[in-house]
């Protein structure tokens, strides 16, 4: 088993299968891992044991997920308009809410929160319909054509206005950072649904309006892969251009439109992958995110040969 020091690895990956906090961070020690990112459904029953073993030093917390730890709440899970709400109390609620993840980031040692900010509201979840017509119909199909230029339309109308509150609220956050003096950045992650915010060039114009605040690009490369396959942004080109604004990436990889899986292994792809390997390498904090079907096997293989394509290019 490689001893993956340079790396950090979710709890996503086996959160579901422990009743216990601590035996799920010693599975995921014996992957090799020293780094672990404490990810949005850790509850704080889980925290009772899993505290103990940082303040330890048997694990490192690189990073943790807004909003962070679990609470019950539609309004504010992981899809959610969260940061863009409308309604103001609960734009102040999800600012509360970030600054609660910020104090368990800073107080375990992390250096970076991943944070959805939002998304433009749809009446239903209209990108689930749009995956089902790629996946039956393709890309091309006159129904998916159809289907996408109506969310696109509404995307494009509403989106500058969630940005713009988006940017209000992480400013306030970033406020908060500042009086309090704490060393943690807020990356802003690509997202899974192409109705959600931001895109790369949305990160772009959120970071550089906030003029030299700890905000960053928190790079999902699996989201990225699907985004562009369903026609949102140029996502391997894009991200080569703003490669610098990025603190964190999810290492993952999108089969068709399913995300999460091993990178090289499941694709059985050699190829496609290298496009991110610079930004994985540049990155300050390097998180493998997988989902659970993803085997310890699979996982070591995977990272074996992400890593010996990186050491090639140098």
């Amino acid at each position: 088993m490689l001893n993956k020091q340079a790396y950090s690895f979710s709890t996503m990956w086996n959160l579901r299968k422990h009743t216990r906090g601590h035996e799920m961070i010693e599975e995921i020690l014996n992957l090799g891992f020293h780094n672990v990112e404490l990810n949005y459904n850790v509850t704080t029953a889980f925290l009772e044991t899993i505290e103990p073993m940082i303040e330890k030093g048997q694990v490192n917390i690189s990073s943790v997920h807004n909003v962070f730890p679990f609470i019950n709440d539609k309004d504010y899970d992981t899809d959610s308009v969260m940061l863009g709400f409308d309604d103001l109390e609960k734009r102040k609620r999800s600012v509360e809410l970030l600054i609660q993840s910020i104090d368990y980031a800073d107080r375990y040692g992390a250096k970076g929160v991943v944070v959805h900010p939002g998304e433009v509201p749809f009446d239903y979840n209209i990108d689930a319909k749009l995956k089902k017509l790629w996946v039956e119909e393709g890309k091309d199909s006159p129904a998916y054509r159809q289907l996408w230029s109506e969310m696109k339309e509404r995307r494009d109308q509403l989106a500058p206005i969630h940005v713009q509150r988006i940017q209000d609220s992480l400013e306030t956050v970033c406020d908060y950072i500042a009086r309090k003096g704490l060393d943690i950045k807020i990356g802003i992650e690509t997202r899974s649904r192409c109705y959600q915010i931001p895109t790369l060039q949305e990160a772009d114009q959120i970071i550089t309006g906030l003029n030299g605040a700890p905000v960053y690009i928190w790079y999902d490369i699996g989201h990225g892969m699907m985004m562009e396959r369903m026609g949102l942004y140029d996502n391997a080109a894009e991200i080569q251009k703003l490669k610098d604004k990025v603190l964190g990436v999810h290492i993952h990889e999108t089969v068709g439109l399913v995300d999460h899986w091993c990178p090289y292994v499941h694709s059985e792809d050699n190829e496609t992958f290298d496009a991110f390997l610079e930004v994985i390498d540049s990155a300050p904090i390097k998180v493998y995110e997988l989902r659970a079907p993803c085997t310890e096997e699979q996982i070591e293989q995977s990272y074996r040969i992400m890593t010996d394509k990186i050491a090639a290019m140098k």
